[in-house]
């Protein structure tokens, strides 16, 4: 088969992800249990950013950085923010990015040994030949002009910013980049790589697209050229505190799912959704059956997860170990109850507004990026 014929589309031209879905599924376990009430937490802004998609913590390191978060805004800057004042400052050195539909500067996140390498690693979207484009990462040195202070960021730079991996193909169109980063804990990366809204190389093993790969920390392929198969958005990777990784992946209309991605194993997109398509197209639902891996919960219609977070602090009772899902059409921060490998839905806390990011700071507080422009950086705190 050819890539020409895989890249044909199945039905009808897809619309953008984050509209919410109206389809309908099967009553399942792993669809029930959502619970929408009081929000055990305030809030507070911190900063505001336009359009802002990813935000990473910088350990501290023999300075007072313990504040200091990193904050990508989609139209190509890098923000130094100290969550303790508001204060900002653009940091330098951002690689060029291409700025067209849902494609631009995308994830941050230091690597786990910043306080040895000072590393900083960026997923974005380049142009390619005749019209198309493809997602990339890439890391860089962060260097300080000065030290780092308590009153505020200083100026700081990315220098010799170094490309480790290129999505293959680039293909035309402006959706479904995913670009997520996730370390695991052995140094190793995991990338999520979108099927770039043409559904059917999710189920071609030799494209990079629709699929999760694992990279040495300097880009060299693990475990063959991927890792999973069978995906559509993956928006969120995140490890949980056994070794685990898990992911939140945007459905057609409905279907959004939470995943526990395990080696060589196939998701099934397209040929398997709890989603149906944007036509109106059913998708069959069997999973398990048609030797597909079955999602650990899924919601019918849709709240397009935009991330992932499985939160290691106690300062929110009850939440250690659980996920923590962004909803962009759900207007919600959205808890997943994990236990071992199996997830169910917690509670759904409405937020009144796109949400895109979710992230861990200091001392165990949960930090929110909103979407948009002006998209606010919020710190919860726990009620009372």
């Amino acid at each position: 088969m050819t890539l020409r014929s895989l890249l044909s589309p199945l039905v009808l031209a897809v619309a953008a992800c984050g509209a919410s879905g109206s389809g309908t599924a099967q009553p399942s376990a792993q669809n029930a249990g959502t619970t929408e009430g009081a929000r055990p937490f305030t809030t507070a802004e911190v900063a505001s950013f336009d359009d802002p998609w990813a935000i990473s913590f910088i350990p501290g390191s023999g300075v007072p950085l313990t504040n200091q978060a990193l904050v990508t805004e989609k139209g190509g800057k890098l923000w130094l923010v100290d969550v303790a004042t508001g204060k900002r400052q653009e940091v330098g050195g951002v690689p060029a990015v291409h700025v067209a539909g849902q494609g631009g500067l995308g994830d941050v996140v230091v690597h786990p040994d910043h306080a040895g390498n000072h590393r900083v690693y960026l997923s974005f979207v380049e142009r390619g030949a005749d019209g198309t484009s493809g997602a990339a990462i890439g890391y860089g040195t962060l260097v300080f002009a000065g030290p780092a202070v308590p009153s505020g960021p200083v100026a700081a730079q990315l220098t010799d910013f170094k490309v480790i991996w290129r999505q293959d193909p680039k293909v035309d169109g402006n959706g479904h980049f995913s670009h997520r980063i996730a370390f695991a804990p052995d140094g190793t990366m995991f990338i999520s790589s979108g099927d770039r809204q043409k559904m059917q190389p999710a189920q071609d093993r030799n494209v990079d697209l629709g699929k999760i790969i694992h990279l040495t920390a300097e880009g060299e392929r693990i475990d063959g050229r991927w890792y999973s198969m069978g995906h559509r958005n993956v928006l969120g990777l995140a490890f949980d505190a056994q070794g685990r990784l898990w992911n939140s992946e945007m459905g057609p209309k409905g279907g959004d799912e939470i995943n526990l991605i395990a080696k060589g194993k196939n998701y099934g997109w397209p040929l398997a959704s709890y989603g149906s398509h944007y036509d109106g197209a059913d998708i069959p639902d069997d999973h398990k059956g048609r030797g597909y891996e079955e999602p650990k919960v899924w919601w019918t219609p849709s709240i397009s997860p935009a991330g992932l977070m499985i939160y290691k602090g106690t300062k929110f009772a009850g939440w250690t170990g659980d996920a923590l899902v962004p909803a962009l059409s759900g207007h919600a921060l959205i808890r997943v109850d994990l236990d071992g490998d199996t997830a169910r839905k917690g509670d759904q806390w409405e937020m009144g507004s796109r949400i895109r990011a979710v992230s861990e700071g200091p001392e165990g507080s949960v930090y929110l990026l909103e979407d948009g422009n002006p998209g606010r950086l919020l710190r919860l705190e726990p009620a009372g």
